[in-house]
């Protein structure tokens, strides 16, 4: 004889559950089991079908972004008082600045870079000269502390194992002999006040962002220059998100766009730092296109609370030459603030099939309903043992001998008649039932 665990497991794998319907005339399931139908009802037909427009298929943005920057101003340092001054010289802050001269790189991907602040180093050549003693490794006291060839780190060039000393900064001071672009950078920002950028002007340019997006499902390409526009508008609007016409003007003014991001723009000028302009396409393309229209808004991307390396800043140099032989270079250590321009967006069309999909969902989730009401009407109702009693039937398997021809099969084995074919009232609730 087969072990009890065997035959339990070879009955309960070959067991068949068949659905049986009761209908329980309770106002309380009933009105718990209506409640939860409204819900579903409520949350496919309001949140996923109209809210979230489940009756539309979508596509993202494909987008390509050009900038033009306009803007001069004209710097003399040499006419601010010489307290507000940190340079010996100057000369190569006093002059007019235009486009050429502080967009750096003339053209980048998706973003611009406008230079405010710099420090100037100009006149280098290559040779020998004192290393930086607030570069870390670089101040000595013989030749020891020198290693001939080895560069120091994060400094301006290569040691020639000479200690020697460097009265630009003091009597007292030595540091290593280094081959190098001489004279060597001090990295002092000038002025005009310590937390004023050279180019606080700046905050008057403007630029020109030329957005062309495309739903390539849809088919449907746009400007952010909209089609009402001309060319006398181009000229004379500047972007401003509380009037209704200039809301979708082109053209931004620098300032503007870093008090929309809550910083002060002499402040972040004068360390430099990375703002964010975003520019959002969510259209419903059910509607005309004239209401398809860009929505602008402006973030600063990197950490003003940053301890160490705050701010944005790189080195550029340009070279020239004396006499044809000799070689020269001006170092520019540039601080400015970098604008990414960040296109996102969705369009979404009307079509049949995520309308029917939804709803198909929808009618699948109705069926949470009968879940619940099972679970309350069989675990938590204090008539549980009753509805349990009437819900479930069991059947065991018959011979064929066992069978009386004509006779009921509810006779032989258990007699169910009385659940199957009657009414039963407890304590007021009246359960009807009938096997399917």
């Amino acid at each position: 004889m087969a072990p009890k665990w065997c035959q339990f497991a070879v009955d309960a794998a070959l067991e068949y559950d068949t659905p049986k319907i009761v209908h329980i005339k309770s106002k309380k399931v009933g009105f718990i089991n209506r409640l939860i139908q409204l819900a579903i009802i409520t949350y496919i037909v309001g949140w996923v079908i109209v809210y979230k427009k489940g009756y539309q298929e979508f596509d993202s943005v494909v987008s390509t972004v050009t900038t033009k920057v306009k803007g001069v101003a004209y710097t003399n340092l040499s006419a601010v008082d010489p307290a507000y001054i940190t340079v010996d010289d100057t000369t190569p802050y006093d002059r007019l600045w235009d486009v050429a001269d502080y967009i750096i790189p003339p053209l980048m991907q998706n973003s611009f870079f406008v230079m405010t602040n710099m420090i100037i180093t100009v006149d280098q050549t290559q040779g020998t000269c004192p290393e930086d003693p607030n570069m870390y490794g670089s101040n000595c006291t013989t030749n020891d502390d020198c290693t001939k060839g080895a560069p120091i780190t994060n400094g301006n060039g290569v040691q020639t194992g000479q200690c020697i000393d460097n009265p630009e900064y003091g009597p007292d001071v030595k540091t290593c002999e280094i081959l190098a672009w001489c004279p060597v950078e001090k990295d002092v920002k000038p002025g005009p006040r310590t937390d004023r950028p050279v180019l606080y002007e700046a905050t008057n340019f403007t630029v020109l962002i030329k957005n062309s997006i495309s739903f390539p499902k849809f088919d449907f390409k746009k400007r952010n220059i909209l089609e009402s526009s001309n060319q006398s508008f181009l000229r004379e609007c500047l972007y401003n998100a509380h009037d209704e016409e200039l809301q979708f003007c082109p053209i931004f003014q620098l300032g503007y766009i870093v008090n929309q991001t809550g910083e002060d723009f002499d402040t972040l000028a004068f360390q430099g730092g990375v703002i964010g302009i975003f520019i959002n396409w969510d259209c419903n393309l059910d509607r005309p296109a004239e209401e398809c229209r860009p929505r602008y808004s402006f973030s600063r991307l990197d950490n003003p609370n940053a301890k160490i390396a705050q701010g944005f800043n790189f080195r550029f140099a340009y070279k020239y030459k004396i006499n044809e032989t000799d070689e020269y270079r001006t170092l520019t250590k540039a601080y400015g603030m970098l604008f990414e321009v960040i296109v996102t967006g969705e369009a979404g069309k009307f079509n049949v099939i995520p309308l029917f999909l939804n709803i198909g969902s929808g009618l699948a989730l109705l069926s949470l309903a009968t879940i619940m009401c099972d679970i309350v009407v069989l675990y938590v109702l204090k008539k549980r043992e009753y509805y349990k009693e009437n819900k479930y039937l069991y059947v065991d398997d018959l011979d064929d001998d066992d069978i009386i021809e004509g006779d009921n099969y509810r006779k032989v084995g258990y007699d169910m008649q009385t659940l199957y074919d009657s009414t039963s009232k407890v304590d007021g609730t009246t359960v009807a039932s009938s096997d399917s």
